[in-house]
């Protein structure tokens, strides 16, 4: 039997859409996320239509100790996992100070914490399983400070860049590594991040469906890809922030959230 592919974040959006796409390739599933009825909706759908074995836990992955409660639920049924999709994640728009310190910290235990400990704490099953993979997914935000998104960006660059050291560490391993990074993507993204009228234009304007970014990144994953960014505008907008003064870019995102 194929081993298990886990997606963090795999009720809606991009990590759904994941799901979909490793289900396609007759990978067995196991889905984490917090609302119950969709993880539901979504493993009955993938094992009717695929004929493969979708398992889920309803869990949000901000509360303390959720790594631990994931894992036991991991080994107390004996899933054999080769594949590992850290998906899950949000942002907070708006000024720095509009949040607390704790919702900050939650979302920076979500975006950051939780891919580090259930990398550490899956790494060796996953090398028993070799060839296996970690798709971590990042964003086109990680590659610049983006004011209005402070911490988030700043959370996303952190994964970007654990994913180059990862990737080289294992490199003997078998166990490949790959950070995909979406731009602008039609999900809940926007709402959850209480994102303004002004961005949300502009992000309108150039929105990925998640199943084409889903495609890519799982592609990406069996193509052994270091690093992708999806879509011309994305990978457009890395290069010219690579280019153009820090100054300006900063001060152009920053305008996108009206600060």
């Amino acid at each position: 039997m194929m081993p298990f592919a886990l997606i963090t974040g795999g009720s809606k959006g991009i990590g759904k859409c994941i799901a979909t796409e490793l289900a396609t390739r007759k990978y067995p599933v196991l889905l984490v996320a917090r609302d119950e009825k969709s993880l539901q909706e979504h493993a009955t759908t993938l094992s009717n239509t695929y004929g493969i074995e979708a398992h889920y836990l309803a869990l949000d992955l901000g509360q303390a100790g959720a790594t631990q409660i994931l894992m036991d639920w991991i080994h107390s049924n004996n899933y054999n996992v080769g594949i590992l999709v850290n998906n899950a994640g949000y942002g907070l728009s708006g000024p720095f100070s509009k949040y607390s310190a704790e919702a900050h910290i939650e979302m920076m235990r979500v975006n950051m914490e939780v891919p580090v400990a259930l990398t550490a704490a899956l790494l060796p099953m996953l090398t028993r399983n070799s060839p296996s993979y970690i798709l971590n997914i990042a964003s086109s935000a990680a590659y610049q400070a983006v004011p209005g998104l402070s911490a988030y960006a700043a959370s996303k660059a952190f994964i970007l860049n654990f994913s180059r050291g990862l990737r080289h560490e294992l490199k003997n391993t078998g166990v490949y590594v790959t950070a995909v990074s979406p731009g602008s993507t039609d999900t809940n993204f926007a709402n959850r991040a209480d994102v303004g009228p002004k961005a949300l234009k502009t992000a309108e304007k150039v929105n990925m469906t998640p199943e084409a970014v889903a495609k890519i990144a799982v592609t990406a994953l069996f193509n052994k890809k270091p690093e992708v960014i999806t879509g011309f505008i994305n990978k457009l907008g890395a290069f010219l922030v690579w280019l153009l003064p820090k100054k300006l870019a900063e001060s152009t995102a920053a305008s996108l959230y009206g600060l």
